[in-house]
């Protein structure tokens, strides 16, 4: 077997060949969605944007009607700290419900889509 730098070279292209149809062979599949460049990281970011801020607005929207009672009804700071507890709470649901983590009000239960219309 020659050991010239032309032997080299052919038998350094075959085994880069064979490792890179192993690498091939082991690598996911991409789908057409994965290869657009960037693609996902702007998703991500669009997706984590929406959920902050439907919590901050539920967090805004509850400290804003306790302020509003506080004022009117003169109950300070008892309307506001109730009702800032109460836009946390609908702030994290909406969060959950965005993430897909629970059911939307209205929408047929997980059980319910399961069974099918057909159950008697």
């Amino acid at each position: 077997m020659p050991s010239g730098p032309e032997s080299r070279q052919d038998d350094l292209a075959r085994r880069s060949q064979e490792l890179e149809a192993k690498l091939a062979a082991r690598r996911p599949a991409r789908s057409e969605e994965d290869k657009g460049s960037g693609a996902g990281g702007a998703v991500g970011y669009g997706q984590a944007l929406k959920l902050s801020s439907e919590f901050i607005a539920g967090i805004a929207v509850g400290v804003g009607i306790g302020w509003l009672i506080d004022t009117m009804a003169g109950t300070s700071p008892w309307g506001l700290i109730i009702f800032l507890l109460l836009g946390f709470v609908a702030g994290v649901l909406n969060v959950l419900r965005s993430a897909g983590m629970i059911a939307q009000p209205g929408s047929p239960s997980a059980q319910d889509r399961a069974d099918g219309p057909d159950r008697n």
